[in-house]
């Protein structure tokens, strides 16, 4: 940063000496013969000057990318930059974010609806107490039943016990149908997981991404202002013109839109990637880039394809839901279906009336067959076997949408490829126009508008080639997610 400071000064130092050695040759220069023109004695102090303006060329070429844009943050906020690189950026985003840990308890709780659904299969226990004072001894329940039971005076305790023998399937079916509907949750959990490490890479290379542009914003500015002072100092000794110096001030001045939009860009990717990783607040981030492996190169899309079909989450989970909804109407087909369990219940009575025993038990098998109920078993039958079927168009219909996407992904991770490879040839030969347009304007041999162009093709060049190498890591990582091998993890059981 001081080291960019200092030959910064020192171009300015340069350039004010080229002003002052100027200054002194035309004011030192002895009375011209007759026949000298004023041409060739200003060329004559140009010469001579030239050293000067040579080294603060030089020095205008030789200064590195800026690189305060965390430092520049960290300013704004009185905060020290946090080191972050891609690995980090996954682990906070995994534990921090809160999408993440909303599809976590949707996967608890359909864990727990599934052991509410098994629980109809093991044995039910309960403990009953009851403590009766009649009114008379001889009262009896007079209405709201078709019995009519005695009520005597008692004090009893008991425990009642029942077990289902078999309802041919129904519950069996329903847990089941829980456990798979538990499962695609958890699919669901490893989607959410799967978009936000998405999320996470975008926001992690747009960082990159507007970081690298503001540099060669940055550079730009200095570079076109160290001409500006140039050619300042030429016009200011009549070896330029005012319009040349018009045209360096409209090129500095464009150079510094560009870098004020750089620097917005990158605020606002700073921003999204805070908001990824699950702060609520706007965190400084000094990104540490450690790429991840280039993609093996596919000639054919078929394999991958195949691989996303098997692997995506949202599949595995559709496929839950399908089997989910079956075993449901398998439940619902054999709610019609008899029910046959067994009950035992046993207690004391400390204190009753003399009409009634010390203590009890009894037990029993109890069936139940359900003969007529207005269609409502039939119907619902239907209804879950109709929502079944929807349930596998739906897996259909995302599988032919996965295939389509995984396509596209190749085909833009292969562009994103191609551009790159043009994009760092044309900034060679933007580098390479550039230095021979600069060449041809110290001679006096081009105008500043040819240079100024070749300013603009040059900047536009290393702009189009910075896009395009963060560009292939970024469709690197959406095809990486296309085939649900993004994460690297499976979901959890």
């Amino acid at each position: 940063m001081l080291n960019q400071t200092h030959q910064a000064a020192g171009a300015r130092l340069s350039l004010v000496a080229a002003v002052l050695l100027l200054s002194t040759a035309a004011a030192t220069q002895p009375a011209r013969a007759e026949g000298d023109s004023p041409a060739r004695l200003s060329k004559s102090t140009l010469v001579d000057s030239l050293p000067a303006i040579a080294q603060a060329t030089l020095l205008a070429q030789n200064l590195p990318p800026a690189t305060e844009t965390p430092a520049r943050a960290a300013n704004a906020t009185g905060n020290a930059p946090q080191a972050l690189t891609l690995d980090l950026a996954h682990t906070i985003a995994l534990k921090s974010h809160p999408g993440i840990a909303a599809a976590d308890y949707r996967a608890l709780a359909a864990t727990e609806a599934y052991r509410q659904a098994r629980s109809g299969l093991l044995p039910q226990v309960n403990l009953y107490g009851s403590v009766v004072q009649a009114e008379a001894a001889n009262t009896r329940i007079m209405a709201g039943g078709l019995n009519n039971p005695s009520v005597f005076n008692r004090a009893a305790f008991g425990a009642g016990a029942s077990q289902l023998i078999t309802d041919f399937g129904r519950t069996y079916n329903l847990a089941a149908s829980s456990k798979l509907q538990a499962s695609a949750e958890n699919q669901n959990a490893q989607a959410t997981r799967e978009q936000v490490l998405l999320e996470v890479d975008r926001s992690f290379f747009s960082v990159l991404q507007a970081q690298a542009l503001e540099n060669v914003a940055q550079q730009t500015v200095t570079t076109r202002q160290l001409l500006l002072d140039r050619v300042s100092i030429l016009a200011s000794n009549k070896l330029k013109s005012e319009l040349d110096v018009s045209f360096a001030r409209v090129s500095l001045e464009d150079a510094r839109l560009l870098l004020q939009r750089a620097q917005n860009d990158f605020d606002s990717a700073l921003a999204a990637l805070s908001a990824v990783l699950g702060y609520r607040e706007q965190h400084h981030f000094n990104l540490v880039e450690t790429l991840p492996p280039p993609a093996a190169a596919y000639a054919d899309v078929t394999p991958l394809i195949d691989t996303a079909l098997q692997d995506r989450p949202e599949l595995a989970s559709l496929r839950d839901q399908r089997d989910s909804a079956q075993r449901l109407a398998r439940s619902l087909r054999d709610a019609r279906l008899p029910t046959i369990s067994a009950g035992i219940v046993a207690g004391d009575a400390p204190s009753h009336d003399v009409r009634l025993p010390d203590n009890y038990a009894a037990g029993g098998i109890q069936v139940s067959v359900p003969l007529f109920a207005g269609g409502f078993y039939v119907a619902r039958q239907h209804e879950a076997e109709l929502r079944a079927r929807a349930e596998g168009e739906n897996l259909r219909n995302l599988e032919d949408a996965i295939s389509r996407d995984v396509r596209i992904a190749w085909l833009s991770l292969n562009n994103s490829r191609e551009r790159l490879r043009t994009t760092e040839q044309l900034s060679r030969y933007a580098q390479n126009a550039y230095e021979l347009a600069e060449s041809r304007y110290r001679a006096g041999s081009s105008s500043i508008v040819e240079l100024s162009q070749a300013q603009l093709e040059l900047t536009s060049a290393q702009i189009a080639e910075t896009g395009a190498r963060y560009e292939v890591l970024l469709q690197q990582s959406a095809l990486s997610y296309q085939i649900g091998g993004l994460s690297g993890a499976p979901a959890r059981p």
